[in-house]
């Protein structure tokens, strides 16, 4: 058999990670430093750090890849930098500003706060542009579109240099033909301008919730659409762009187009694979219920999945801004590698969310960087490797990070710098313990039955102590953790969601016979998708889910159907199970209480081929994994202490050898702290299996 490789390209907000899988498992980490600013230039790097390993150059590496699949930030940072789209919105006349009154609605923690401001609008209020139109609830014409007003908004939005346009008009998930009209006189008379509608991006009730995700998608269109071309363009270079895919919020794959067509998929699009790996590694070892967590050099980032699914979260509010689409639940936090520590005017110790990046960096790169980060603290405590970290390849001073640790936190607060760097890791690892609770505890699951998966470069040096906190036992540290978001995406299938509004009733009464119809009708074009990027229907699979709520209630859940046809007596099935997921979501279920539809969605996969597992091979022979001993400083209680502890060699480290903590294991791209009490194996899977074995 040829050998033939997947790629997965993760571009984080200071490492760019590149994980090559063979066909019979094998992978290859390679890491590069992101170039945000042209990521054509992190890409070929990537490829020279390949070639020089493994003798393939771009060319005959690109050649023997049948997948190649790139997660990326350029959405999320669009978003958080404000710096996204000019961007018009086409509304029904009269509904203008639904994006500006938010339902009246605060976020969680700020609801009864008057003094909180709203979020920057995406488009600005002379930009929302009425069109006079009307459809009702049930689809029918009340007044026909007055295209003059559309075409009076487009030469508006010429003369004020709009680059994006967003319609949305009222009950269009029922009947889209005002909006695909609008649409139509739009591309015509700008056709320059990215043109996104409510229907096409999110087919469900909500005026609000659609029309913010709209704005959202073209807001963010433009931008995803450069990324994509200046992707391609380099892969087209090599004749790769046929292979080229981009990974989406929702946990799968999606093509150049369809990604560029439905931008606001990638606004988590990096730390959304983290599940499909994180359940890949630990199923060989008998694990299903996991919580992957990954520390990054910007962030900090967690998923959580049950029985081997990831969470799934609809009509969410993502940086303030409400979101319709089906996302992978992941709770973020500014607590990287490289996140900013102070100390506030009084007196208290804080830990991000200002992150130092790849540039300057923490101070101890020696970039210019002159604040004390995250990093900078593991250095001093000794966790880190004092001469270079990524295998030799960053130097490392510890003078630097003493420095930036004494002048900013050690003499402000009065204390030794070793309890200052103490300090910031306490409270960087108090914060982080906080984001798994939101995946967890406040999603009803409890947090001590699942074991932690490690991911991200940074992870390894908190991770028992985050296990410890939070009442884990079991943690699991792969030795692709620190790229484990792109390998993830080599594991993964495209993935396409396609919705309906379908308002009624679920009872015995329920016209089962129209839900399946209407389930067909937008599975048929998801189908039509996937046959032209050349999916046989053999790897096409489909999942279907409903979306029901108690009659007078906002709120609905999403309850699975599976992929079989409903019939009337699936009825008793579906309210069965969306009182089961009442339960757990809200502690509470009204099994004699009326519940209505209100929304449809079928997930339709191209599913690639399995990759196998692959058996580490103890190439380490006789070899001693202590390679030597270092002094750290731990925890004990309030204090620290100075202990001399092993420092092992991952690369020489052989399966079944018990590792008893306190110990560091040093991979090239990860330290692991392995603090007192803690045991470590590494398996022949590749993955080390961390375990508390402290009395209970």
């Amino acid at each position: 058999m040829a050998k033939t490789y997947r790629l997965g390209i993760d571009t984080g907000g200071t490492f760019t990670d590149f994980v090559l899988a063979d066909n019979g498992g094998r992978t290859w980490l390679f890491k590069v430093e992101s170039t945000p600013d042209d990521p054509k230039r992190a890409l070929a790097a990537g490829f020279r750090e390949i070639e020089q390993e493994l003798g393939l150059a771009a060319h005959a590496l690109i050649d023997a890849t049948v997948l190649c699949v790139n997660g990326t930030t350029i959405a999320l940072n669009a978003l958080i930098q404000h710096s996204g789209a000019k961007v018009g919105l086409l509304a029904t006349a009269g509904h203008e500003d639904s994006l500006e009154i938010r339902l009246g609605q605060k976020e969680e923690g700020y609801r009864y706060n008057p003094n909180y401001p709203p979020p920057r609008m995406l488009v600005e209020r002379y930009l929302r542009r009425s069109v006079r139109e009307r459809i009702t609830s049930d689809g029918s014409v009340l007044m026909p579109l007055n295209e003059n007003d559309v075409a009076e908004a487009c030469a508006f939005f010429r003369d004020a240099g709009v680059e994006a346009v967003a319609i949305s008009f009222v009950w269009s998930c029922v009947n889209a033909a005002h909006e695909q009209r609008a649409a139509e006189i739009v591309r015509e008379l700008l056709p320059d301008v990215y043109v996104t509608t409510g229907a096409d991006v999110l087919p469900q009730i909500r005026e609000y919730t659609r029309t913010s995700t709209v704005v959202l998608n073209a807001y963010l269109g433009p931008s995803v659409a450069h990324y994509v071309r200046e992707v391609g363009d380099f892969f087209s270079t090599y004749e790769g762009a046929s292979r080229l895919r981009y990974f989406q919020s929702n946990g799968g794959m999606a093509s150049p187009t369809e990604f560029t067509r439905r931008a606001v998929y990638a606004v988590n699009s990096g730390p959304a694979a983290a599940p499909r790996a994180g359940s890949f590694v630990a199923h060989p070892l008998g694990v299903d219920d996991i919580i992957t967590v990954d520390m990054g050099g910007t962030s900090f980032d967690v998923t959580l999945c049950r029985a081997g699914q990831a969470n799934i979260a609809k009509n969410v509010d993502f940086l303030r801004y409400r979101l319709g689409i089906p996302v992978i639940q992941v709770e973020m936090l500014g607590a990287g590698g490289g996140s900013i520590a102070a100390v506030d005017r009084y007196g208290m110790l804080s830990v991000g969310p200002q992150s130092a990046g790849v540039n300057p960096g923490p101070a101890c790169y020696r970039r210019g960087g002159e604040r004390p980060t995250v990093t900078d603290a593991n250095v001093v405590l000794g966790y880190l490797n004092p001469e270079a970290l990524l295998g030799g390849r960053l130097p490392i001073d510890v003078g630097a990070a003493r420095v930036a640790l004494a002048r900013h936190i050690a003499e402000p607060l009065g204390v030794s710098v070793e309890k200052a760097a103490y300090g910031v890791v306490r409270v960087v690892n108090t914060n982080m313990v906080a984001g798994i609770r939101r995946v967890s505890v406040e999603r009803g699951y409890d947090p001590r039955e699942f074991s932690l998966v490690a991911a991200g470069g940074a992870t390894g040096a908190h991770i028992t102590a985050l296990a410890s906190e939070i009442g884990i036992r079991q943690v699991l540290v792969p030795k692709v953790a620190s790229g484990l978001c792109a390998f993830g995406q080599v594991l993964s299938d495209v993935k396409y969601s396609y919705m309906a509004a379908c308002p009624g009733r679920l009872d015995e009464h329920t016209d089962f016979l129209r839900l399946e119809w209407l389930f067909q009708d937008i599975e048929a074009e998801g189908v039509r998708v996937l046959r032209r990027e050349g999916f046989a229907d053999e790897a096409i699979r489909i999942e279907r889910s409903i979306d029901i709520r108690y009659v007078g209630q906002i709120q609905e859940c999403t309850v699975p159907t599976g992929s079989g046809r409903l019939r009337p007596d699936s009825a008793a099935l579906l309210r069965r199970r969306f009182d089961e997921t009442h339960q757990r979501l809200f502690t509470f279920c009204e099994p004699d209480s009326a519940v209505e539809i209100v929304n449809i969605e079928s997930t339709v996969y191209g599913v690639f081929p399995d990759l196998p597992v692959w058996r580490h091979d103890n190439a380490a022979g006789g070899a001693d994994p202590v390679k030597t001993w270092r002094q750290v400083w731990l925890g004990q209680g309030d204090d620290i202490v100075p202990c001399e502890v092993p420092i092992y060699d991952g690369e020489r480290m052989r399966c079944g050898v018990v590792i008893t903590g306190p110990a560091l294991i040093e991979e090239p791209t990860t330290t692991i702290l392995l603090e007192a009490g803690w045991q470590a194996v590494l398996e022949p899977s590749g993955v080390y299996r961390l375990t508390d074995e402290r009395p209970t």
